[in-house]
């Protein structure tokens, strides 16, 4: 069955969000909207760089965080879904669809999402626990696939591995880690918790009609 996006609602603009801390280490790059609600410390910019408006504990970053808790629901309720076997996501090539582990998805190596064509195919991952990346994994888009249109629920944390190249929205229970030279190309939205950076390049996905010749990644 065909999915539709998650709505994120307003929380859409945001590259980052968090419940208690946002920390960074190093010269990170965001482009988009940083928020923080309830908690009250954003550190480490300078030496980073948003390119994008920051909300601490604002009204704008409350409502952006109630918006992530309805779209968090939504992703979970998503059915039918397909088990990841082990919850082992390297050396996969997926098609449009929902996803899902009870427990934790890890990945190792690269995982292939494949829109077989269609701009618009939704990608869906629900986990009970984490998210975990190794060292230098990637996520790659083909056939059409963008990064606006993949979703992570994650009943946790998410751990970044150092390196990593990662596709999608991040919607973390708890919090979320990128470690040194992480690449997003979508959001990390955690709910309750922090997120940590690490000299990363974070970008806010925006759907688009893919241009012939240019690979989408």
């Amino acid at each position: 069955m065909a999915q539709s996006p998650v709505d994120l609602g307003t929380a859409t603009s945001f590259a980052v969000l968090a419940g208690t801390t946002i920390t960074n280490t190093g010269s990170t790059t965001i482009t988009g909207d940083v928020g923080l609600y309830p908690g009250t410390s954003i550190t480490g910019f300078p030496p980073g760089t948003i390119f994008g408006t920051t909300h601490a504990t604002d009204a704008v970053a409350q409502q952006a965080e109630t918006d992530l808790v309805t779209a968090y629901n939504d992703a979970v309720g998503r059915t039918p879904a397909t088990t990841v076997p082990g919850g082992l996501l390297g050396g996969l090539t997926l098609v449009p669809g929902v996803y899902t582990s009870a427990s934790s998805l890890d990945l190792t190596g690269t995982l292939t999402l494949d829109a077989q064509g269609d701009t618009n195919a939704v990608f869906i991952f629900q986990m009970g626990s984490t998210l975990t990346t190794a060292s230098n994994s990637s996520v790659v888009l083909i056939n059409g696939a963008q990064a606006c249109n993949v979703f992570w629920q994650v009943g946790s944390s998410a751990t970044l591995g150092t390196g990593s190249t990662f596709p999608g929205t991040i919607m973390a229970l708890i919090s979320i880690t990128a470690t040194t030279g992480v690449v997003v190309n979508g959001r990390l939205l955690a709910i309750t918790g922090a997120v940590t950076l690490d000299t990363n390049t974070i970008t806010v996905s925006i759907c688009s009609a893919p241009l012939r010749g240019i690979p989408l990644w």
